[in-house]
């Protein structure tokens, strides 16, 4: 599956109410081996799922990103109740919606990039 085929993809509850669509992807792993083999292999964390816009966070899902204040406020609205779905909270994918299991849990969909593990 590529990243393409489930951008803007409706994302229901088991029941089939609609929660939104999905307007990102989340991915872990990947750091570099240390090796100079380049990076790791990667998992999918979840789908950021935005009730209100199709449309991308921009960047500005990260916590330490809020310039041009104007922009970033903008795009916090637009992106108000946003919520990541976790990977485990997914139960079926057919070709039109992405359906979550019954007692999902909504994570925040921000991003805390003051904390990011560098490999050097």
């Amino acid at each position: 599956m590529l990243l393409s085929d489930v951008l803007g993809r409706a994302v229901l509850e088991h029941d089939g109410t609609p929660v939104g669509t999905v307007v990102d992807v989340r991915l872990g792993g990947g750091r570099s081996q240390g090796d100079g083999t380049g990076v790791g292999p990667m998992r999918l964390i979840g789908f950021a799922v935005s009730p209100h816009t199709r449309a991308s966070y921009l960047g500005y899902e990260r916590t330490d990103v809020t310039a041009p204040a104007v922009i970033s406020a903008l795009l916090r609205w637009r992106h108000r109740g946003t919520f990541l779905a976790a990977w485990a909270d997914v139960g079926r994918i057919d070709a039109h919606s992405i359906t979550l299991r019954p007692g999902y849990h909504r994570y925040s969909a921000r991003l805390d990039t003051r904390h990011r593990h560098v490999d050097v």
